[in-house]
């Protein structure tokens, strides 16, 4: 009896061991897709740890709740979402260059793959101290915020050294914020006198509503336009590049040493000089003696003959 109970429980315990196990699986299977994923955790900002570039905030912007920081483009709604800034960066940048025209055509390069585009340029010519002509430019450009610090680095590439260089940003978040306001404002009271000038009861009162309309929507008109110069120029950013070529040194001309005294050369000096005036004197007679004299000689001789014949008085008759 105890063989049989004992043949017919052993299957049976290990029926319920193997449903055990697979009961036991089953969550580790379930749980098994939640292992570590294969994308980056956004990193945690901690005191001391440097800030995210503006560039890679711009990249993460859409994958992450948090707003970057940049411009504030138009939403449809025209207005700057809490934690947003809305900051114009400039930048002037000198820039010692081997060769003009080459450092230009790699700028104007560096600006399309930017997608900038350029505001304005200067070139101009000035002589060096070698007797050549050196080319020299300026050129002001504007490229995406994002792309600020990247241009700069690759502006920096281009040359043999950076002479000078100068950032600022202007954050004029709360310029905008305050002209959003007036928006707002100038608009609820453009709809106020529109229902008032459906109310009006005689020609006068609709003229002088139309009025205060047409001035309503003028400050409107400007508000709106100087919110759109905010936000252009929060979204280009600015930059100055003046390009210097390398001019070759010249080597500076070696000061004169003060010369020693030397009685003797001097009195060389004083006997040579003695020479050549008597030399001078000597070939003046010659010259005078030689050349003056025939030349003048005959033509004075022959006038003072002349002059003889004519004065000469005759001789007096003796007294009678």
């Amino acid at each position: 009896m105890k063989s049989r109970f004992s043949l017919f429980a052993l299957p049976v315990l290990l029926g319920m061991l193997l449903l055990s196990a697979c009961g036991g699986g089953a969550p580790a299977m379930q749980e098994a897709p939640a292992a570590p994923e294969f994308y980056a955790e956004e990193p945690v900002a901690t005191a001391g740890a440097p800030s995210m570039s503006e560039s890679e905030s711009a990249q993460r912007g859409s994958d992450s709740s948090e707003l970057p920081v940049g411009p504030v483009y138009n939403t449809g709604a025209g207005s700057v979402p809490s934690g947003a800034n809305m900051i114009i960066k400039n930048a002037e940048i000198k820039l010692l260059v081997e060769d003009t025209d080459i450092a230009i055509d790699r700028a104007t390069q560096i600006v399309g793959d930017a997608g900038g585009y350029i505001i304005s340029s200067r070139v101009w010519y000035q002589p060096h101290r070698d007797g050549e002509n050196y080319k020299y430019a300026t050129i002001t450009i504007g490229v995406p915020f994002q792309q600020f610090e990247r241009a700069l680095t690759r502006l920096r590439g281009i040359s043999l050294k950076v002479l000078d260089e100068t950032a600022s940003g202007e954050d004029v978040t709360n310029q905008y914020v305050d002209l959003q306001s007036q928006l707002t404002n100038l608009e609820a009271t453009r709809d106020r006198v529109k229902s008032f000038l459906d109310d009006a009861k005689t020609v006068d009162e609709a003229l002088r509503i139309n009025s205060q309309l047409s001035e309503i929507e003028r400050q409107i008109e400007e508000i709106k336009g100087r919110m759109n110069y905010l936000k252009d120029r929060a979204a280009y950013s600015t930059i100055t590049i003046h390009f210097q070529p390398d001019l070759p040194e010249i080597a500076p001309r070696p000061t004169p040493e003060p010369k020693a005294w030397n009685p003797g050369e001097t009195f060389e000096s004083a006997k040579k000089s003695v020479t050549r005036a008597y030399q001078g004197i000597v070939d003046m007679l010659i010259w005078v003696f030689v050349v003056l004299v025939p030349i003048f000689a005959p033509p004075v001789i022959i006038v003072w003959l002349m002059w003889k014949l004519l004065t000469r008085r005759k001789p007096a008759k003796p007294a009678q």
